[in-house]
């Protein structure tokens, strides 16, 4: 096993979810930036990070990094790069995206095509050949300029994490799923309380809540590009993965986690989510509308992502809707309530203050996660 350094992109303003998920693997993160950890591991990282990690948009290996504030700084850069350690003779290799800030060089085209002539002439030198069929296994590379400082690395993932291989149907503006998970872990929620969703749509969060509840791990029925790697990734290491995640599911649990969505094309959808993800078992979804949030019992939650006009319900119509959430949370014993949204006047049209309120990222999008922790239940007496 080799020592690697491993980066791990996310949402802004959701990295210290991932820096505990990393932890709880048992790796040491080296760096916190903006929308992305550093942590050291090895092959047996590579395959365990991306099966494991609920609120990772990928898992990439550190190639190198060094200056540069011309073309030909770049070029001779990623022309010193160790590339024949990671692509072999046959490999398909290209830039597949680059992203600069506060950089000389910021054309992401430019600097894929300059980077990728330079990687050939590596090689070239490397195999001592003029021509690369590229017809083996992929090798994408993903390249972060900052301050003129770049950092060139190579994506094991693919399509991106939050594609868990269960959302086959989608809302109008669905919560991607990485998203959802790192909202959940930033609640105090366990699998044993009581979880409400009244906008569901197609069930992003009962279903990343049912999993977690379940410990079914995010990656599991999903493949990766790194699954190719033979050279560098022993597909035992792959196998390995799945087997502990295999190991650690339990749906012999008992669940109260709902879906509510007005629209009942949705609620079917949802429902078939599920059922691909696997956990039809322990969520219920219904045809219910926010005006007929209740429950019976008290310390729920409410976790949700409801209308916030940009793209779905006409803006006019928002006022009113906020202000149904408020009184139909506040109508509610002793429950808390988490909520995302683009919506600048939530609090104020839902008659509520948040205790917690946090800026994240959702794609280019700004939104706003307003939290309002309810009491704690007693606590259980055990007996010996």
């Amino acid at each position: 096993m080799r020592k690697l350094e491993l980066i791990a992109p996310c949402h802004f303003g959701l990295e210290a979810v991932l820096k505990r998920e990393i932890t709880d693997l048992g790796y040491d993160v080296e760096q916190v930036e903006d929308g992305r950890l550093t942590f050291i591991g090895d092959e047996e990282a590579v395959c365990r990070a991306n099966v494991f990690l609920r609120s990772a948009e990928r898992i990439l290996i550190k190639v190198g990094s060094f200056h540069a504030e011309t073309y030909e700084e770049l070029f001779q850069g990623t022309k010193a790069l160790a590339l024949e350690e990671f692509i072999p003779k046959d490999g398909k290799f290209w830039v597949t995206k680059a992203a600069s800030v506060k950089s000389k060089l910021f054309s992401p085209s430019d600097i894929q095509s300059v980077m990728k002539k330079a990687m050939v002439e590596h090689l070239k030198e490397v195999y001592k050949v003029n021509w690369f069929q590229e017809d083996g296994a992929p090798f994408p590379f993903r390249v972060f300029l900052m301050k003129d400082e770049v950092t060139v690395a190579l994506d094991t993932t693919g399509e991106s994490l939050h594609k868990r291989g269960y959302r086959k149907l989608t809302a109008k503006a669905p919560i991607a799923e990485n998203l959802a998970a790192s909202l959940i872990m930033l609640t105090p929620w366990k699998g044993d309380r009581i979880l409400i969703d009244p906008f569901c749509g197609s069930g992003t969060f009962p279903i990343e809540a049912a999993m977690m509840a379940a410990g079914i791990a995010p990656g599991m029925n999903r493949e990766f590009t790194a699954e190719k790697w033979n050279h560098l990734i022993p597909s035992k290491e792959w196998y390995d993965a799945v087997d502990e995640a295999r190991e650690q599911i339990n749906l012999k649990i008992d669940t109260d986690i709902q879906g509510y969505d007005i629209d009942e094309k949705m609620v079917a959808i949802a429902r078939e989510n599920a059922k691909l993800a696997g956990v039809d078992s322990l969520i219920h979804f219904q045809k219910r509308g926010i005006d007929q949030l209740s429950h019976s019992k008290k310390y729920g939650f409410v976790i949700t992502n409801p209308p916030y006009g940009e793209r779905i319900e006409e803006k006019k119509n928002l006022p009113a809707l906020y202000r149904m959430i408020g009184e139909k949370f506040q109508a509610l014993d002793s429950w808390s309530l988490y909520l995302i949204t683009a919506y600048d006047k939530a609090q104020e049209d839902m008659g509520l203050k948040a205790a917690k309120n946090r800026k994240i990222y959702n794609g280019m999008m700004k939104t706003y996660f307003y939290q309002f922790p309810g009491p704690k239940p007693p606590r259980r007496n055990v007996q010996d």
